[in-house]
């Protein structure tokens, strides 16, 4: 039976040894480019280990994410990523009340209620604008195949920045600077292919107060 399309996707097949934290942080990386996300659920229980919830503001982007990423090597497991069969099903699973009888009588009031709750729930991923924003142009070095990143979030790890780039054509690797939590270089097969991964994430949002500078690194 065909699931309707709907804001909230559901992921399965994921590496279950990944930190809960981290592995939020994670999808919220990937996910947040293709449009706002209410919220991400994943949780250590052995019945939803290996699954996330990613609840998008809109249909659009959960559609666009689901068909982009089907398959997605993630933490080194093809994602396996389906719409939820209903939108609360997120929050049904959440609360525990998943099979509740009353679920359908009460879904068309729950859906408000339930991004209400979300608007105020705090936490690293919850309603983090995503715009990358047309700040002032950043100043550039000549094209270069190696790209530097600045102004990234602490929590930044070689992971999140390598699922961002490597869905750009020949992406080779990144390379993280010990000691320095704020910078990094990734580096592309040519200059022409780096260009086109630094327009297309610069001012990308890791998190809602870092938008990612990116120039072609020195040569």
């Amino acid at each position: 039976m065909d699931i309707r399309p709907n804001h909230t996707i559901y992921i399965n097949n994921m590496n279950d040894k990944v930190n809960k934290d981290e592995l939020k942080r994670s999808l919220y990386a990937l996910f947040s480019q293709f449009g706002q996300i209410v919220d991400i659920v994943a949780m250590k229980t052995s019945k939803m280990r290996g699954q996330a919830f990613v609840v998008f503001k809109e249909l659009a982007a959960s559609t666009n994410a689901l068909r982009q990423l089907q398959g997605f090597p993630f933490y080194n497991k093809p994602m396996r990523i389906q719409y939820a069969k209903t939108d609360s099903e997120v929050i049904a699973k959440m609360r525990g009340t998943y099979g509740d009888k009353d679920k359908k009588k009460d879904k068309k009031k729950k859906a408000p209620e339930v991004l209400t709750s979300l608007a105020k729930k705090p936490g690293p991923v919850a309603l983090i604008p995503q715009t990358n924003s047309p700040s002032a142009p950043v100043p550039d070095n000549p094209p270069n195949y190696i790209l530097f990143l600045s102004n990234l979030p602490e929590e930044t790890n070689e992971m999140m920045l390598s699922m961002l780039f490597n869905q750009f054509p020949g992406f080779k690797e990144v390379r993280l600077v010990p000691g320095k939590h704020d910078i990094a270089f990734v580096e592309f097969e040519g200059e022409a292919l780096a260009g086109v991964a630094k327009d297309a994430l610069q001012g990308f949002r890791i998190t809602a107060t870092c938008a990612m500078k990116i120039t072609y690194a020195k040569k």
